[in-house]
């Protein structure tokens, strides 16, 4: 039988943090889907298709690399809903500090309230991407700052494409 695991996220936009977890997931299961989260109520800097296309273009590597087969699906609900709904026996969450273990400790347990058949396992960041935040990524692009210790060039073109920087 197949290990599936899910990670979510809204990656707007992927940064060495996200691909720092994904890599280190991908060590653990068979398949892997990321669960770009669609939220109605928030306001995104790149569409639901751009961010798809960026994780697309970041997890190839990994995929290569680990043997593990990377989907990339969008959700409106529950994260763990969808993991159920992909078959997901895990949920993998990025620790980056004690604030983020504080959320995400909470977040484990509702999610094992509501589904006792999905464990969470937590990932801490690598020391060297554990300060990357993408809402700070995101801040410093739209003020033509660079962003290229926290992003792949791919990712950097993108951000200074959309942001109109040349830096």
């Amino acid at each position: 039988m197949a290990r599936i695991g899910f990670y979510s996220g809204s990656f707007d936009p992927v940064t060495f943090g996200h691909t720092d977890v994904i890599a280190r997931a991908a060590d653990l299961v068979d398949r892997l889907v990321i669960g770009v989260g669609v939220h109605p109520s928030k306001s995104p800097m790149f569409s639901v298709d751009q961010r798809v296309e960026m994780l697309r273009m970041e997890t190839a590597i990994i995929a290569d690399k680990t043997g593990t087969e990377i989907d990339i699906v969008t959700f409106g609900n529950l994260a763990v809903d969808a993991a159920r709904e992909e078959g997901a026996t895990v949920i993998f969450r990025g620790l980056r500090d004690g604030t983020d273990f504080d959320y995400e400790m909470q977040m484990a347990g509702m999610n094992g309230a509501m589904a006792p058949d999905i464990q969470t396992v937590f990932v801490a960041a690598s020391p060297q991407v554990r300060h990357i935040a993408a809402n700070l990524v995101r801040q410093i692009a739209k003020l033509g700052g660079d962003v290229s210790a926290f992003v792949s060039p791919e990712v950097d073109a993108i951000l200074k494409r959309h942001c109109g920087s040349s830096s």
